[in-house]
């Protein structure tokens, strides 16, 4: 599986429905974006759809990041 490095977690490519993020990630990002407390208290499904989003185009952009400085 091609993977890449984003400081201490790694993130997995791959396709079909399996897990693509870490939960070390998710949570790193969670944190950056102020929902980590809910994540913690009442699990992902209390995560809004909204919060998710924002959550998946930040790992996007730290990927292309660094896809782009190790080039």
């Amino acid at each position: 599986m091609p993977a890449f490095d984003c400081g201490k977690v790694v993130i997995g490519v791959v396709a079909r429905g399996r897990k693509i993020m870490s939960e070390q990630l998710k949570m790193q990002l969670a944190q950056e974006l102020g929902f980590a407390e809910t994540v913690r208290s009442r699990g992902w499904g209390a995560v809004s759809t909204r919060d998710t989003g924002e959550m998946v185009r930040l790992a996007i952009a730290k990927a292309e990041q660094l896809v782009s400085s190790k080039r």
